[in-house]
């Protein structure tokens, strides 16, 4: 059975004829972890990958999405009641804005469009060294950038040394190298935090 003709025509009936399908989820999993290490499915080193699209908003109409890509390149990104879309947690279309950034993965149709099984807005994934700390706040570095990442009550955890997430994060230390998954506040140099890994 070919999986990528399947989706094509799964994910073909969805824009055009509302069809019921299920959520991009069932594809692969939506978590900001698996999804940062999946962005290169099956494609050749130096390729371009047709069914992935990056960039920032321009314009939304409807459920379709007008991304102007890092590298100048245009997409037209359409939305689906099976598209999975994260923003700092799982969430709805209507949390997308004019000027986030985003990464989209789906199908591309025969017009060019790109159905997104998953949308990742304003996604980030960040090496950094933490250089100080308050209740409510991280301030890190990142290749000389200095970060502020604020704390999101509720949905802010703290993986140690690979266990499961936890809300406490009273071993994080200033001076500590660690990875930080979050949702970029757009035109800012700060982030709302998803997940801080840490060894400790």
């Amino acid at each position: 059975m070919d999986t990528t003709l399947d989706r094509r025509r799964l994910f073909t009936a969805a824009v055009l004829g509302g069809a019921t399908i299920v959520g991009a989820t069932a594809l692969g999993s939506l978590a900001p972890e698996e999804a940062l290490a999946a962005l290169a499915w099956d494609v050749e080193p130096g390729a371009v990958d047709p069914n992935f699209a990056e960039g920032r908003i321009t314009s939304i109409n409807g459920t379709k999405l007008f991304v102007t890509g890092s590298d100048g390149v245009f997409h037209r990104i359409q939305a689906t009641e099976g598209t999975s879309i994260w923003k700092l947690q799982p969430t709805g279309f209507d949390s997308a804005q004019v000027g986030d950034g985003l990464y989209a993965r789906g199908v591309r149709l025969a017009d060019g469009m790109l159905a997104a099984e998953s949308i990742w807005i304003n996604i980030v994934n960040l090496e950094v060294h933490i250089s100080a700390m308050s209740r409510n706040m991280l301030h890190m570095e990142h290749y000389g950038s200095k970060i502020i990442g604020h704390v999101v009550p509720g949905k802010t955890a703290t993986v140690y040394n690979g266990t499961p997430a936890i809300s406490d994060m009273s071993l994080l230390k200033v001076g500590s190298h660690v990875k930080v998954i979050g949702a970029w506040r757009p035109d800012t140099n700060e982030i709302d935090i998803a997940t801080v890994y840490a060894a400790v």
